[in-house]
């Protein structure tokens, strides 16, 4: 995939108490995902479904976005649609410069495992895989060498290091979580994608899988991109995109990424 991507340039300026600007300078932001006119429907005639409905944003490399509606209003078709995993019906979606649906499908298969992780609310672990096996599947079936180091940082930092023999069922549901994680984060995707991942979990191991994923975010500068109905998660993001009738009706920044 080419590294090309967009970048444009703000000025920040700070003026003092008379109104005269002090001091400016300029923060040059680099856009890594771009979507234009995204529709996605379904059916046709009286039974068609507009699941997307001319859906346009950006997203900066190493954002952390959440986006937010009601059950229904297009959230899972959106991220799948980011993902490489669901064609829309209309419109473009842009990763890193390259217009993913240009692709054919063996393509699209390769970017899926190597710019994309993708984190859903039900795991979805092979049963008869342990933990290491799990996690490193995207780069088996690429038929690339397992970066070791890779490996053992990401077992560290998602506290399996104990674990890394056991099966699915032998985990706890915030295991499995981690498992799930660990295995999106193995390629060093530009763009984590996580669909209601603390759906299943308790308050106490929701925090503990949102606050891995800031952690990517942040140590790996990985764009963050995550589904939730939970307020207190969406809040600790640093923009909350909301979605009703398939149609974005609210984009707000909490907070300019450092």
């Amino acid at each position: 995939m080419p590294q090309s991507s967009v970048s444009y340039i703000i000025i920040e300026a700070l003026y003092n108490k008379k109104g005269i600007m002090s001091s400016a300078h300029v923060i040059t932001i680099m856009e890594i995902l771009r979507v234009e006119h995204l529709t996605k429907e379904y059916g046709s005639g009286s039974t068609l479904v507009k699941a997307l409905d001319d859906v346009s944003f950006s997203v900066e490399r190493g954002e952390f976005l959440a986006i937010i509606g009601p059950s229904g209003s297009g959230k899972s078709t959106l991220i799948h649609t980011l993902g490489g995993v669901d064609r829309p019906t209309s419109g473009k979606v842009f990763m890193d410069g390259q217009d993913v649906y240009a692709q054919d499908e063996e393509n699209l298969a390769i970017f899926r495992r190597r710019y994309v992780g993708l984190v859903y609310q039900f795991y979805n672990l092979i049963p008869v895989l342990n933990v290491v096996e799990n996690i490193t599947l995207p780069v088996l079936m690429d038929g690339r060498k397992v970066n070791e180091e890779r490996l053992e940082e990401l077992l560290d930092i998602l506290k399996l290091q104990d674990r890394r023999e056991n099966l699915p069922n032998q985990l706890s549901g915030g295991q499995q979580q981690r498992v799930s994680i660990g295995r999106a984060l193995m390629n060093a995707p530009a763009v984590v994608l996580a669909d209601e991942p603390t759906g299943n979990l308790d308050s106490k191991n929701s925090q503990e899988i949102v606050n891995l994923l800031k952690y990517s975010n942040t140590r790996f500068n990985q764009t963050l991109i995550v589904i939730t109905h939970d307020e207190s998660i969406a809040l600790q993001a640093d923009r909350i995109i909301a979605i009703e009738d398939g149609r974005i009706v609210k984009d707000d920044r909490i907070r300019i990424k450092a």
